[in-house]
């Protein structure tokens, strides 16, 4: 079975390997279902998924109904008003068909304005703190993309007492080096006070620009041939993955 590491302070013990959903949104159910087993195969126990991803959260919840005590389970809204939020968690958990998650994360908070926006008065922050309170979500993180994403974690950890962080962290973009020192700085924050760290990107296709470390980005053939061998076809693709 597969190591498990403390999730921050949450007190679950995660699995060393997080499963992310977005493949799920354009799959059968029966795909999807073959997908999911292999989670109870190998000891992964916790789902990472978004409102965003397609039917990614339709797929999950026929899983729920069986095996909800087995999962901890995430899903994101990229919302930022409060009202908005709440209505976009209050889908997750109908899409699910649970009463609550363990964790709601708000999606990719990179941008300065929506950042105000989410954190201000009336915002996504505000409202799914009450989600918390009221037993829709247990815990509240916040994730993103780009070489900006460290610092602004930082930012939005000054702001608000988050569980849970999301970020890149591969060869390529921690060659950055002022993305690596917003990293570094990020983690200690981190340790210190018990937030969990979720990495993503660590193996990725299309990210790759031409040259590096002397390998092609793949061509457009080989990721038609993923598709049809894996039977999913991809939400985002290039410079779009620094939004989602």
């Amino acid at each position: 079975m597969m190591d498990r590491a403390a999730f921050g302070r949450t007190g679950h013990e995660s699995s060393r390997v997080i499963f992310g959903a977005a493949a799920l949104g354009s799959m059968r159910q029966e795909r999807a279902d073959q997908v999911l087993a292999m989670l109870l195969e190998f000891g992964v126990n916790h789902i990472d998924t978004a409102a965003s991803y397609g039917d990614s959260e339709l797929r999950i919840a026929p899983w729920m109904a069986e095996h909800r005590g087995r999962f901890f389970l995430a899903t994101k809204t990229g919302e930022r008003t409060g009202d908005t939020a709440r209505a976009s968690l209050e889908r997750s958990l109908t899409r699910l068909r649970v009463d609550s998650v363990d964790l709601i994360q708000l999606h990719n908070l990179v941008e300065p304005d929506e950042w105000e926006i989410a954190h201000g008065p009336g915002g996504a922050v505000e409202a799914l703190s009450r989600a918390r309170d009221e037993g829709l979500a247990r815990f509240i993180g916040v994730t993103g993309h780009g070489l900006r994403i460290a610092g602004m974690h930082r930012r939005s950890l000054e702001r608000f007492d988050f569980n849970s962080v999301l970020l890149p962290y591969n060869y390529a973009v921690m060659s950055d080096d002022r993305y690596r020192a917003d990293v570094e700085a990020l983690l200690g924050v981190c340790e210190q006070r018990g937030v969990a760290v979720q990495t993503i990107k660590s193996v990725a296709r299309r990210r790759w620009p031409e040259g590096v470390a002397g390998r092609p980005a793949p061509a457009d053939q080989e990721m038609a041939a993923d598709v049809e061998r894996h039977e999913i076809e991809p939400l985002f693709d290039g410079a779009a993955l620094e939004r989602i």
